[in-house]
Order: structure tokens, then sequence, then C-alpha cells
């Protein structure tokens, strides 16, 4: 398994890419990282972590993308930036996957400039997996297409569902479409289309219809499915609804206890786990030709580790070539 990581993406420079990757390497024999980033920056960190275990290359760009840059722009006049290269070297085939914790809008960007797209894709997506009562609901389209059109919807629900079948052992995954209510004539013109493909498609047997946001943590959907614009606040709304209840809740009963408070802290570590975008590494772009995982922007070292297992996890479980096989067969990769 080849990963190009791009190396300069993060809040917190290039160490946490490159300890990270050094991990990685050491738990999985089989794995290659090409760096890919400003030499002069990263040959001093890789020198001092005292790696020599080989399979860690380093590939130059000229510059990266800061994270209050607009995407467009930055691509525009850094043509040979990191998460560019990382890209080109998915697109000529020298490497298998892409990482990054850079700015998201560049990493999609990037990666839709070079229409690296799977055949009978239209949009690539990007799913999460969010913890609900009953086990992992896919959220997808969480930024990549904010301007979503019905039958991108319904493609999302196909590469949804083989996400969850293949992550987290779901049979025959469930697929809701998130609205304002759940009544059939809910929501804009979009998501009205949208439902009404959504019952003709292959898996209309599974589609429950609408679902609110108060449905998504109660698992009553394996996929979520909806536009960018909206999963993309969903998300940042969940991340800051998690820290804020996390700590009080805390706060509140560990200030509270006295001989149990070790074991108390200890439930609270195992639960913050279940909500820590470290644990899982990243989220995939789903639909393109290659394997793209982005990571928040935070990502430590661990993040970056999980991040690159996801990728490999991914190429394993062969999820594009299942993605191809079950788009041929949904009727809306026919529209325009």
């Amino acid at each position: 398994m080849r990963i190009a990581l791009d190396a300069m993406g993060g809040d917190f420079g290039a160490s946490p890419n490159i300890d990270g990757a050094i991990a990685a390497l050491k738990d999985n024999p089989d794995l290659q990282v090409t760096l890919v980033g400003d030499p002069p920056t990263l040959d001093p960190l890789i020198a001092k972590s005292g790696y020599s275990g080989g399979r860690l290359h380093l590939y130059p760009a000229e510059g990266w993308v800061e994270m209050g840059e607009k995407p467009i722009e930055a691509l525009r006049s850094k043509p040979k930036c990191s998460i560019t290269v990382c890209w080109q070297l998915m697109a000529t085939q020298q490497v298998d996957a892409v990482v990054s914790a850079g700015h998201t809008g560049a990493v999609v960007a990037a990666g839709l400039r070079t229409r690296l797209f799977l055949k009978g894709v239209k949009r690539p997506g990007i799913a999460v997996a969010l913890p609900t009562t009953k086990g992992k609901t896919v959220l997808m389209d969480v930024g990549a297409n904010p301007g979503a059109r019905p039958e991108h919807l319904v493609q999302y629900g196909v590469m949804g569902s083989i996400y969850s079948r293949e992550m987290f052992g779901v049979d025959r995954p469930s697929v809701g479409l998130m609205n304002i209510g759940s009544e059939d004539g809910k929501g804009t013109d979009v998501v009205r289309e949208s439902h009404s493909l959504f019952s003709q498609s292959v898996f209309k047997d599974r589609f429950l219809g609408n679902v609110e946001g108060r449905d998504l943590y109660t698992g009553a959907a394996d996929v979520v499915i909806c536009e960018g614009f909206v999963g993309n606040v969903l998300l940042k709304a969940a991340e800051g609804l998690a820290e804020m209840m996390l700590k009080t809740v805390a706060a509140e009963v560990l200030g509270a206890l006295n001989a149990e408070k070790a074991l108390a802290m200890q439930a609270f570590h195992n639960l913050a786990k279940r909500f820590e975008y470290h644990e899982a590494g990243g989220a995939p772009l789903l639909g393109v030709d290659g394997i793209s995982i982005i990571c928040h922007g935070s990502s430590t070292s661990r993040s970056i580790q999980n991040a690159l297992r996801l990728a490999t996890t991914l190429k394993a479980r062969r999820l594009n070539e299942q993605i191809i096989d079950e788009l041929s067969r949904e009727p809306s990769t026919s529209m325009v």
C-alpha cells in the first residue's frame, strides 16, 4: 500500500504528520508513505525522529494551502503546493491513496480538478461515521458538494451503504434522507425530488424516507444522506455539542465524587473515545479513483496513524470496485 501524505497539512505543522507516518509504518510492514512537502522543513524533522526503517520517502512540493486561504485561489497561485502534488501522484498511479489534515476545501478542490472520479460517479462526497445508541450512522455528504443535485444524493446513498456494510458490518444498511420533517412533501425542491429518486433506487426496499436532525444519534437509519452544506453544519454542531456536554457532565459528576473518582474518570475517558475524531483518523472522500482520507485540522500523530490505517483498510475491502458495480445498476446514474 502506497500513500501520499500531505506533510504540510494541519494546524500543528509537519511534526504530527511525520510522527503519525512513522507509527503507521512500524505497525504495517506492507505500508509505504511518501511525505509531500517542503524538504528544508521536513528533512531536519525526519532526521530528528531517528527513523531508519525505510519505506518513508520525501517528495518535494512548493508551498501549501493555509487554513485561512480561499481554496481555488490558493491552488491557482500555488500550482505545485503539497496537496496538489499528492493528487498528481495518485492520478499518475505512483501512490494508491492521499491523506491530508490540510484545508478541507483545498483537498476536495484539488481532487475535483484532477477529475479522478470512479466510473459512473458524478460528484464525490465525504462520509463520516457518527456514534449512536445503536452503533454507527454514516452521514454523507459533510462538505464536498454543497450544491448537490438529486442524482448526486442517490449516489451518496449507494456509496454510504457500501461504506456502512464494509466498515461496520451492517448487512443491509437502511437509508434516510435528512429533512426538516418526516412527511414526504417536506423540504426544498432538491430534497423532494431526491425522495422520489430514492423511492425508485436499487435500495428502495431499505429507504426509510425522511429523517430529522434529532434522529441522527438514535440510530434511526444506518446511513443518512444530505447536501454538503447541511452535512457540514450538522457535523460542526455535533463536534461542539459533544465537547461541551462531555466537559460539563465530567465537571459536575467528578466534582461530586470522592472514592469513586478514579473509576468515573476512566468511564468518561472511555465515553470520550467514542466521540473523538482522533480515533477515526479521518473521513473518506468516496467516489474518487483511488482513496482519499480527509483529516481534522487539529489532527495529532495518533489521528494521522489511524487515517493511514483507514486508507489501507478501504483498499483491502475493495470499496471502489463495489461502488462501480452497484452504481452500474442504479437508474439515476444515467441522468445528466
